[in-house]
């Protein structure tokens, strides 16, 4: 059983940056593909981002390409996101998700199904 915890969220104006963390407890990630999602209100939950195990394989989503980056530090057992350039269409609850495998295929990476363990989320808010 893995334990994930989100923290760094909080309200940037428009053009901002900000970077979220995702702490793992209970065991080790060093051998789970991790993923970011984000939900805004009335809305699915979505695909941002993921890595790989080793972490030399990333994915983003296109509306964030460029502008956001994953990372992890396993020796922390944390999984970074980056966020630059931040708009308001980045308003939402942003969850990180540890899946069953050290790898994902692109397509795999963007289904919240592959993913077995689950954060709270940390509030997001861009203003204008």
């Amino acid at each position: 059983q893995v334990q994930l915890a989100e923290s760094g969220g909080g309200l940037v104006q428009a053009g901002g940056s900000l970077r979220v963390s995702c702490a793992a407890s209970g065991r080790t990630i060093s051998m789970s593909a991790m993923g970011w999602f984000r939900q805004a209100p009335g809305k699915e939950r979505e695909f941002v981002a993921a890595i790989s195990s080793s972490g030399s394989y990333t994915v983003h989503a296109d509306s964030v390409k460029g502008r956001f980056t994953i990372s992890r530090d396993n020796a922390k057992n944390t999984v970074y996101l980056q966020m630059n350039s931040l708009q308001p269409a980045a308003t939402a609850v942003y969850y990180c998700a540890a899946g069953r495998t050290p790898y994902f295929s692109t397509a795999q990476a963007m289904g919240v199904r592959n993913y077995d363990y689950w954060g709270q989320g940390t509030q997001v808010t861009v203003s204008l």
